[in-house]
């Protein structure tokens, strides 16, 4: 009887006694699930426009950042390393078109899934040697970035929000509406859109491959440019922020694999939920640490009865 009072009546009598600290908890939730949406946002397009699960996603949030940071240590202003860094990502994206994904097109996925983990070696490597290994904190004041506190006060308690991460909600949020409408709107959100849906119909209708894919790319290191600004501003810039990539999987496997809306929503579910379970489940009931393993969980119960994931299509097969 206590373990079911533990499990299903305190912690909502927990949430009602302390609906500010419940604020709270939403508020930390909901800024972790934007940053999951976002890098789950990169592996989406890469999959819808070239059938590629880009492994290489987490090592170029921190291949991002940690051109940006070194930029600037080296003199160059902040906002002027900006649009530098924007540069860079180009033309890793132009890179890997023409020196990777080029020469193997028409392989089989799992040739061009290694493929995207010998990138991510490659970047490691690479980034080592240009910044080294030591962990750099992110210029957030440099950008622009407030770094105060904002204090409210409902239901006679106290809602703490740091100013950088509503900065990076309403980023987000921005950079999430204005992807929406490249996507539906303009002409090369169109050619991804039926890259993805059908590629042999896109390419008979004169859409190039090599094209899309650098545009692609280069959009997913937007991306991970600015998760890696966001990210860096909470934990610094180092080559541990790969492992952030991990989380987007579960986002991916709730949301489904080719939807954009999908790893949004699958994103601020997991963020939400998994904060929740923590403070509230977690917590009391299993010492803690309980963020580590409880978006994966989530991910395989909704496997079991949704294989293609929640906004994934159904795929039906005729023998």
């Amino acid at each position: 009887m206590e373990l079911l009072n533990a499990i299903f009546v305190k912690p909502f009598a927990d949430m009602a006694a302390a609906p500010d600290f419940l604020l709270q908890v939403l508020w930390e939730g909901l800024v972790g699930g934007v940053l999951y949406a976002l890098i789950a946002l990169g592996f989406v397009l890469i999959y819808k426009s070239s059938r590629i699960f880009n492994f290489a996603q987490g090592i170029m949030v921190v291949f991002a950042a940690l051109t940006l940071v070194g930029l600037y240590e080296m003199g160059v202003p902040a906002l002027l390393a900006l649009p530098l860094t924007l540069g860079v990502m180009l033309l890793l994206a132009i890179s890997i078109e023409r020196v990777v994904l080029r020469p193997l097109v028409n392989q089989p996925d799992i040739i061009l899934f290694m493929a995207t983990i010998g990138i991510t070696l490659f970047l490691i490597g690479l980034g080592e040697i240009i910044f080294g290994g030591e962990n750099k904190v992110m210029i957030t004041e440099q950008l622009g970035i407030p770094t105060g506190s904002i204090l409210f006060e409902p239901f006679g308690g106290f809602v703490s929000i740091e100013e950088k991460d509503l900065t990076a909600v309403i980023g987000a949020g921005l950079l999430v509406a204005s992807l929406l409408v490249f996507l539906n709107k303009s002409k090369i959100g169109r050619a991804i859109r039926a890259l993805g849906d059908d590629h042999q119909a896109a390419l008979s209708v004169g859409i190039s491959l090599s094209t899309i894919w650098v545009i692609v790319w280069f959009i997913a290191g937007v991306i991970a440019l600015a998760t890696g600004i966001v990210w860096g501003a909470r934990a610094g810039v180092s080559f541990a922020l790969e492992v952030i990539a991990y989380k987007a999987l579960p986002v991916l496997m709730l949301g489904g694999l080719e939807s954009v809306m999908g790893a949004i929503i699958g994103g601020l579910a997991i963020g939400i939920l998994e904060k929740l379970f923590e403070i509230y489940w977690g917590q009391p009931l299993l010492g803690g640490n309980t963020e580590a393993w409880f978006a994966y969980m989530l991910a395989l119960l909704v496997l079991l009865f949704r294989p293609q994931g929640l906004f994934g299509e159904r795929i039906i097969e005729r023998v």
